[in-house]
């Protein structure tokens, strides 16, 4: 039945979720890459849609910016939906040495700067990872189309700050390989309803090196993204 943030009917949405966090760029999803997609939900225009992609339903849904907002609806498409995984696409800032502007990062791993997964964890740090069958597929995928592939540790940030030397030496000291603001609430949603989830995203910019994507061109660097996180969808889909 539908929720406080989601207006869908039971069975509106496919067993994976491609989350953006932008509704306009889940209604872009929908529209170029599914195939008779029809509009599921929409309160606080935060949109939803459900098609077909190389023959399996799958569900593109907007998340909002940060962790409290992915949390919200991660947690209702688990509990309340039956959505079995969600698959974040997204944008993040580089910090590694061997990262590019435009490479494509999976998170394995995300570290936070926020204290929500240490109130799911009884006060003690959690490890937010991802799950490990739809990391096989991902990686395994990225190969066979030759899509450059960077995996590791992200760290989830409340806010991008211009001035935070100290946490950027200490992502560079321990591997980090860039910042976004959602990947360790959606893992720890997932991990905390038992159900599975993955975080893509490409680096537009680079906190060291100054590079950056024109926003002209950002529509552009996120077509490998968009497709391997759809292709892993049917993947996992398909078991």
């Amino acid at each position: 039945m539908p929720t406080p943030h989601i207006n869908a009917a039971p069975g509106d949405f496919a067993s994976v979720v491609i989350m953006p966090d932008d509704p306009v760029r889940a209604r872009f999803i929908a529209e170029h890459y599914l195939e008779s997609a029809r509009e599921v939900t929409s309160v606080r225009n935060m949109l939803g849609f459900t098609g077909q992609y190389e023959g399996r339903d799958v569900s593109v849904v907007g998340s909002g910016i940060g962790i409290p907002s992915i949390s919200i609806y991660a947690r209702e498409l688990y509990v309340e939906y039956g959505v079995e995984a969600i698959i974040r696409v997204g944008r993040c800032s580089a910090i590694h040495q061997d990262v590019a502007v435009r490479d494509l990062i999976l998170a394995i791993g995300a570290c936070t700067s926020s204290g929500v997964n240490r109130q799911r964890f009884a006060g003690c740090d959690f490890a937010a990872t991802c799950d490990y069958d739809l990391l096989c597929s991902a990686s395994r995928l990225a190969y066979e189309k030759k899509i450059r592939l960077r995996a590791g540790n992200v760290c989830s940030v409340d806010a991008h700050l211009e001035n935070e030397s100290a946490l950027n030496r200490a992502m560079e000291r321990m591997g980090i390989l860039g910042t976004e603001m959602e990947a360790a609430g959606l893992y720890g949603v997932a991990a905390e309803c038992g159900r599975k989830a993955l975080a893509f995203s490409v680096a537009f910019r680079h906190l060291k090196t100054g590079d950056a994507i024109l926003e002209e061109d950002q529509e552009k660097s996120t077509r490998n993204m968009i497709s391997l996180a759809m292709r892993t969808a049917t993947s996992y889909s398909r078991k």
